[in-house]
């Protein structure tokens, strides 16, 4: 079990600028379409009501906010130069209210086709009560599915079944921590025997917790409500549900996010620690939420960086 924790500061923001929608990272390629846009369900959405289907929500790839999503997708950019075999399902953030998908989404699967990474940009369900029975369990469902299709279908994309992760932002951030701890949970009834289980996950700015003095209003009550019992907020509290099975994980974080502490990621690293976990902590002085993604600051490039070497110290990349 190792653990290594940086506190870097990170550059001075750049003159402050305005970026559209699907704006690059710095030193990163642009912003492409989608190969293919997957089905998730098939028409056959577990535990959803009132929702027509049989048609996918449509969701641009300029797409600032993504809302409302009802029927899940997944969006798939292949890595076409230098392929490694290994693939993740990527969950963009936005307090499970709608999708941060140009940022936290496009543009993260073109960094990670830059390192020979195969991207599956995950389109999940916005967890409501007028469209699907559980709505806690809503997105859970549409991660594990994720990963199930991926791994099933790993020699159709060139794809090694056992080096499939799971990257979060935000809220995608915690869902990427459920699906890490909650991968044998029957939440549905899948139709083959593939293993839900990330084989890695990356966690930036994650919501971890779900106790009120933690974690981000906005998540926790779009999640399981603002009158959620001790054992919910419990169950949801990916700090208090780590296993000697919950897989490696990369977590990175400013100290001055103002919207979800960094304590967050400290403590499911603590956590993993405990239960011998392999996981490496990056936290940094400066950042905000975001970590430079709505500005072109150097932070973003910083994690990518550390990010890029842990996977290839890991195997999971060249």
């Amino acid at each position: 079990m190792k653990t290594t924790i940086l506190s870097a500061m990170a550059a001075i923001c750049l003159t402050a600028a305005t970026q559209t929608a699907n704006a690059q990272f710095p030193g990163q390629p642009a912003p492409k379409e989608p190969q293919k846009i997957i089905d998730l369900w098939n028409g056959k959405i577990p535990g959803a009501k009132n929702v027509d289907a049989s048609k996918l929500d449509e969701v641009s790839t300029k797409s600032f906010f993504a809302r409302d999503i009802k029927v899940p997708s997944i969006a798939y950019y292949p890595a076409d130069e230098n392929p490694t075999g290994t693939a993740v399902v990527v969950c963009p953030g936005g307090s499970y209210a709608g999708l941060s998908y140009a940022f936290e989404g496009v543009n993260q699967a073109a960094w990670l086709n830059s390192i020979g990474i195969s991207a599956f940009v995950l389109r999940y369900r916005m967890p409501k009560d007028e469209f699907m029975e559980k709505r806690c369990d809503g997105p859970l469902q549409d991660a594990q599915q994720a990963i199930r299709y991926v791994r099933s279908h790993a020699a159709e994309y060139g794809i090694n079944p056992d080096h499939i992760g799971i990257v979060g932002f935000s809220a995608g951030g915690h869902l990427a921590s459920v699906a890490s701890t909650h991968f044998n949970d029957e939440v549905y009834k899948p139709a083959e025997n593939v293993s839900a289980r990330p084989d890695f996950a990356v966690l930036v700015y994650p919501v971890i917790t779900m106790e009120p003095s933690y974690s981000e209003k906005g998540t926790r009550e779009s999640l399981i409500g603002p009158d959620a019992d001790q054992a919910l907020i419990d169950r949801f509290s990916s700090e208090k549900q780590v296993t000697n099975e919950t897989p490696t994980t990369f977590l990175a974080h400013a100290m001055n996010d103002k919207l979800v502490p960094y304590t967050n990621s400290v403590n499911y690293a603590n956590a993993l620690r405990e239960k011998g976990v392999e996981c490496e902590l990056h936290l940094y002085a400066r950042g905000d939420h975001g970590l430079g993604a709505r500005n072109p600051i150097e932070t973003q490039a910083f994690w990518h960086d550390a990010c890029e070497k842990w996977l290839r110290m890991n195997g999971w990349t060249k």
